[in-house]
């Protein structure tokens, strides 16, 4: 190590660094015309590219923790009403209540009643249709409750899932599930004062990016920090969302950050193939590969 110091200068060092942000190895090695063998041990006694312990630690959601508070009750089946005055709609109109409960023994029975019921469930759904229509005349949003009424599978998936997410919610959060995490504190600090210019959504992309990288101890190093740190977010967002529809977006800086990080895949160089496909798949899953940034983020990971 001390024969390489006296060979590379300090901003030599640092050009390194910076060109490997952006080039593979052998690039950076072509533009400074250093041994490719220099390029890699520079690079790798920086530190630079291994992953950060702490922005992981920051960006990390709080620890499950079972108590008799978060674990599932025994639920109490709700009541059958007569809501359409039609025996069969209403007999299915209970079943996907007993089913919106999320309880798995509930949804079981209400799928094994379901089957037992003679008309077919989407001529059932065309009743209730009609039913919403000729109940609300004047309001050409009614019948849109009635889509997927007869998809009783998917309905319980769904609910399965709701319920699970409020019992994690409840088990890491507790009572503060809708409190800024510190996450969410340090988007608001490191943003401070920072004006928006419409929606929530604009903020200057460059004052954004200038105001997070002047704290580059919480700026992850690699792509999979920022894998990391986008799943954060999501999660967070669905475990306040099945509680609250219109409490789960969290403060705007903390989606100025979620947008800043998803930039980064475009900026950070995958450190291997496993890494670049990790990357490629969140794109796919979240569905995010028709945004705008989507484009120079396949490009990063191809080379």
């Amino acid at each position: 190590m001390h024969a390489l110091k006296q060979r590379v200068s300090e901003d030599l060092r640092n050009q390194v660094i910076d060109l490997r942000r952006r080039h593979s190895l052998r690039a950076v090695a072509t533009m400074t015309g250093l041994p490719l063998g220099t390029v890699k041990t520079l690079v790798s006694r920086s530190g630079a590219f291994r992953d950060n312990d702490q922005h992981r630690a920051l960006f990390t959601l709080p620890t499950i923790r079972v108590s008799a508070s978060t674990a599932p009750a025994v639920q109490v089946l709700p009541s059958q009403q007569r809501v359409t005055g039609d025996k069969e709609v209403d007999a299915l109109l209970w079943l996907r209540s007993v089913i919106a409960t999320g309880q798995p023994g509930p949804i079981a029975t209400a799928l094994e009643a379901a089957k037992k019921i003679k008309t077919p469930l989407k001529e059932l759904e065309g009743r209730y249709t009609a039913f919403l229509r000729l109940t609300n005349p004047d309001n050409p949003f009614a019948t849109f409750s009635s889509i997927g009424f007869a998809d009783l599978e998917a309905l319980a998936s769904k609910s399965v899932r709701d319920q699970a997410l409020r019992v994690e919610g409840a088990a890491r959060f507790g009572d503060s599930l809708f409190a800024n995490t510190d996450a969410e504190v340090f988007c608001i600090k490191a943003m401070d004062g920072l004006q928006r210019r419409g929606s929530m959504l604009d903020y200057d992309k460059d004052e954004v990016a200038t105001r997070f990288h002047a704290r580059p101890d919480l700026m992850p190093r690699t792509l999979t920090d920022c894998l990391c740190e986008l799943k954060y977010w999501s999660h967070l967002y669905w475990l306040r969302n099945v509680v609250d529809i219109y409490g789960s977006d969290g403060p705007p800086e903390s989606t100025a950050r979620d947008w800043f990080v998803f930039g980064l895949l475009a900026e950070i160089r995958p450190r291997d193939k496993t890494e670049a496909l990790a990357v490629f798949r969140y794109l796919v899953a979240s569905e995010r590969d028709g945004m705008a940034e989507s484009e120079s983020i396949l490009c990063n990971l191809i080379g």
